[in-house]
């Protein structure tokens, strides 16, 4: 890719990046654990906004599966965020190689 080319393009770029971002804060994806007694939901920003326990999961002499299980659906709900992420990222950013986002 021309580095010329992509400054003449930054202006577009940075317009479609900053709507992407304004449409990512109005995201949401919730990921689960458990078979589904355990989900989390977080929102574009990768702010966790809701957490849901089937009271199946809520075993007072197991907290520990517990803990275990909403930090597997964090990690799930992580995971789908970074794809949908990729979905509406990777066509604008594709070749520009940036740290942590592995588009």
């Amino acid at each position: 890719m021309n580095p010329f080319d992509l400054l003449k393009n930054a202006n577009a770029i940075k317009e479609q990046l900053s709507k992407t971002q304004e449409e990512l804060k109005q995201t949401f994806v919730t990921g689960a654990s458990g078979g589904g007694i355990v989900k989390v939901t977080m929102n574009g920003q990768f702010e966790i906004v809701k957490v849901e326990l089937d009271p199946i999961a809520v075993d007072p002499r197991d907290i520990p599966m517990l803990q275990d299980l909403i930090v597997a659906a964090s990690r799930d709900a992580l995971s789908r965020m970074q794809e949908m992420m990729k979905e509406k990222l990777g066509p604008m950013m594709s070749g520009l190689n940036i740290p942590g986002l592995g588009l």
